[in-house]
């Protein structure tokens, strides 16, 4: 085996060396085992990701192979994120020991086992049951983890604490139905675990909290560098201001059009439209519970399918699925609206994905017939599912199972509007937009609270916005700019929130991603004015941007030179 080989497949087995990060790759590795939550773990860690960069570094002075040095440059993002992760500091400790994570940490790996697992029900309640035995030892490591528990992320674990019991049953119930032999110790565990679960919670809620959470400022610019994302905050700001200011302008024009359209009164505002637009095409459920909104998805994606193949305007391969089901309650303190379990990189075989929808009776404006296109073209086809399910076709594994917030995002939010952009939508195009406009604000909205977020400086939030709060909170600060930009429900807003809060980066990957992925579209689209139409172009474009695999644009940029694409 060569060295890049051998390394690559260290590299691997180091990633797997966590439970749930095995699961997430698709890889059959300490099944029975729950994460060690230990502060020790995490600072062993940080020491093998340095040695294992120590070896990156030697075998990338020898190597000349283009494909092998993007490979080596995606494991150093990875290695040198993983060691910031465990070592960077808020409040003069250490960050992780200030994050309770027990409903999280406990339920992942379970769920993946429950719903995302090949084998017989039989094999998988085993190595749920076992885990399930260890919930104990493992909340008393976690509290023995933490020191002062930011106040926010606190809540955010008691939450998901709060909901396991419905994974709980619902596990308990699959495992009679499907007569589990060793039922009766699964029963044990899972009321064992139960009682432990209450004692954490008891045991967390005692502790003293901090609602201090700002990185220094080289933290938090090393956070955003290890996303691959290579541009100054004043530039990232800038981005939020530019963007919010012409999409408001894109809304107020269609507000006009829209209040002419539908012979509403002339001075309507946005907002107002917006209502309208929501109870106009509101989904009709005919008197049935709110879970039958997932009907309309699982019709629109056919439709967006059939549209799509029409004009092959994507390469799809036949070999992959999506299943699209109600978000479990256990997940929606971290899920607003929508989002999707990716096909596991590693895994052969059929590539899945999992859309969960939020669905309550309070968030049906989330779910009307204009914001469904949308949400399904962002999650489906042609938007994370077919970029993430094709990139684990790729034959270099560096490629499959590194995830890069601002490729997967900008591909995502930029197909929002390219479909809309070929007439996905018919007649209802500028009604789609508005919708599509009004919610698409998040992502400018996102630049400026991960940013304030991270460094504490109120001036990102500075976006054009008018906010009238004066208090210290930042929350508060953060929901009042959210909810304006957005006009989302309160509830959505607070669980956006609570995502921004704990993923650093990412939020701000949206809007990034979005502009970086146009602009390599238009530098591709330059670069191919010989080809005879524009769909050609689009198709040849969609072609390559998929073949690539997963990375960050600023590497693609780097391929796409590479194979004289641009």
């Amino acid at each position: 085996m060569d060295t890049f080989k051998q390394f690559e497949n260290t590299l691997i087995d180091f990633l797997a060396e966590d439970p749930n990060q095995a699961l997430s790759l698709g890889l059959a590795y300490k099944l029975n085992e729950l994460p060690d939550p230990s502060r020790h773990y995490g600072l062993t860690k940080a020491n093998k990701a340095k040695d294992l960069l120590t070896q990156l570094k030697k075998i990338k002075e020898k190597t000349t192979d283009f494909d092998q040095r993007v490979d080596l440059d995606l494991a150093e993002l990875t290695l040198k994120s993983c060691i910031h992760c465990y070592e960077r500091r808020i409040n003069g400790d250490i960050e992780f020991v200030q994050k309770p994570t027990a409903g999280a940490d406990i339920c992942e790996g379970i769920f993946t086992l429950f719903v995302d697992d090949p084998r017989s029900p039989a094999e998988r309640l085993d190595n749920i049951n076992v885990r399930l035995s260890h919930v104990p030892e493992f909340l008393d490591a976690m509290v023995q983890r933490l020191t002062i528990p930011v106040t926010r992320w606190r809540q955010v674990d008691l939450e998901m604490v709060d909901s396991l019991p419905t994974l709980f049953s619902a596990i308990e119930v699959w495992a009679v139905e499907h007569e589990y032999a060793d039922l009766h110790r699964l029963q044990q565990n899972l009321r064992t675990a139960a009682e432990a679960l209450e004692g954490y919670k008891d045991k967390l809620e005692a502790l003293e909290t901090t609602d201090q959470f700002a990185l220094s400022v080289d933290d938090a610019e090393q956070v955003v560098k290890n996303r691959g994302i290579n541009l100054s905050f004043d530039e990232l700001h800038k981005i939020a201001v530019d963007f919010l200011k012409e999409t408001r302008q894109q809304i107020a024009s269609l507000t006009v059009k829209l209040n002419q359209k539908y012979q509403l009164p002339e001075d309507s505002t946005s907002e107002q439209l917006h209502d309208f637009l929501n109870k106009r095409f509101q989904v009709n459920l005919q008197g049935q519970s709110v879970d039958k909104v997932i009907d309309f998805y699982r019709e629109e994606s056919a439709k967006i399918i059939k549209f799509i193949d029409e004009r092959k305007l994507f390469p799809i391969f036949d070999d992959q699925q999506m299943l699209i089901e109600q978000t479990p309650k256990f997940l929606e303190p971290v899920i607003p609206a929508g989002a999707m379990r990716s096909p596991l990189p590693l895994r052969e075989g059929t590539r899945t994905s999992l859309i969960h929808l939020t669905l309550r009776d309070d968030l049906l404006d989330e779910h009307t017939l204009l914001g469904i296109p949308v949400m399904m073209i962002h999650e489906g086809i042609p938007g994370h599912h077919l970029q993430l399910a094709t990139s684990t076709t790729h034959s270099r594994k560096m490629r499959r199972i590194m995830f890069t917030g601002d490729q997967a995002e900008g591909w995502t939010t930029m197909l929002e509007d390219y479909m809309l952009d070929i007439g996905y939508m018919g007649e209802l195009t500028d009604e789609a937009r508005f919708i599509a406009k009004h919610d698409i604000c998040r992502i400018g909205a996102r630049v400026a609270i991960d940013l304030f977020f991270m460094t504490g400086d109120k001036k990102y939030l500075d976006v054009g916005i008018p906010l009238s709060y004066q208090g210290e909170d930042v929350f508060a600060m953060a929901g009042e700019l959210l909810q304006k930009v957005t006009g989302f429900t309160s509830g959505r807003v607070q669980a956006e929130l609570n995502w921004y809060s704990m993923e650093r980066g990412y939020p701000l990957s949206y809007l990034t991603g979005n502009k970086l992925v146009w602009a390599l579209k238009e530098a591709f689209v330059n670069k191919h004015q010989h080809l005879d139409s524009t769909l050609h172009i689009d198709q040849a474009f969609h072609e390559a941007f998929l073949s690539v695999g997963n990375m960050p644009v600023s590497f693609m940029e780097k391929v796409f030179k590479h194979q004289g694409w641009v």
